[in-house]
C-alpha cells in the first residue's frame, strides 16, 4: 500500500499473498489461479483432502487475503501501477520486474532440466535391466552348465585377488 500508493488491486497468478481468514489464517503463498466465474483464487499449499485421500486445491475468496508481492510481469499491470507515481518509483518497478522475469526464466530452465532427468533415468533402467539379464545368465551357469565368462577375465580376478592379499603382508614387514 504504501510502495505503489495503491489500496487495492485485483489479485493475478503469481502474487505472493497472505491468507487472513479462515482455516488457513497466516499461510503465505503464491495464487496458484484465479477462478473468474467462481470469484475465488487457489493459493499454493491450500489442500483439502477428500475421503479417498487425494489432496484438492481449496478456493478462497479475494477479499480474505492480503497481497504481500504483486507479480510485475505483466506489462499492462506495470503501467497501471506506475500511474501518478514519481520517476524514482517507476524505476525501482521496473527494476523488480526485470528481477522477477529473470527468476521465472530460471523456474522455466528448472522444469525443462527436471522433464529431461526422468528421460534419461529411463535409458538407465533400461541399461539396469539388460545388466539384470546377464546376472541370471550367470546362475544358470553356476548350476552346471559352461560358463560364457573368458579365460582372461578368470585370469585377471585372479591376479587381482593376489595383489589384494600380498598388500597388507607387505605393510607389516615395513613396519
Amino acid at each position: 500500500m504504501l510502495k505503489y500508493r495503491r489500496r487495492s488491486i485485483p489479485v493475478i497468478r503469481g502474487d505472493t499473498v497472505k491468507v487472513m481468514r479462515g482455516e488457513f489464517k497466516g499461510h503465505v503463498d503464491k495464487v496458484r489461479e484465479v477462478l473468474l466465474k467462481k470469484q475465488m483464487i487457489e493459493v499454493e499449499g491450500v489442500v483439502t483432502t477428500k475421503v479417498d485421500g487425494s489432496k484438492v486445491p481449496r478456493p478462497i475468496h479475494p477479499s480474505n487475503v492480503m497481497i504481500t508481492k504483486l507479480n510485475l510481469t505483466d506489462p499492462w499491470r506495470r503501467r497501471k501501477l506506475e500511474e501518478g507515481l514519481p520517476e524514482e518509483m517507476k524505476k525501482e518497478i521496473e527494476k523488480e520486474a526485470e528481477e522477477q522475469v529473470k527468476a521465472l526464466e530460471e523456474e522455466k530452465l528448472a522444469e525443462e532440466a527436471k522433464e529431461e532427468a526422468p528421460e534419461e533415468k529411463e535409458e538407465k533402467e533400461e541399461v539396469t535391466e539388460e545388466g539384470e539379464e546377464k546376472e541370471e545368465k550367470e546362475e544358470v551357469t553356476e548350476e552346471g552348465e559352461t560358463p560364457e565368462v573368458s579365460k582372461e577375465e578368470e585370469i585377471i580376478k585372479e591376479m587381482e585377488q593376489e595383489e589384494a592379499k600380498e598388500e597388507p603382508e607387505e605393510k607389516e614387514e615395513g613396519e
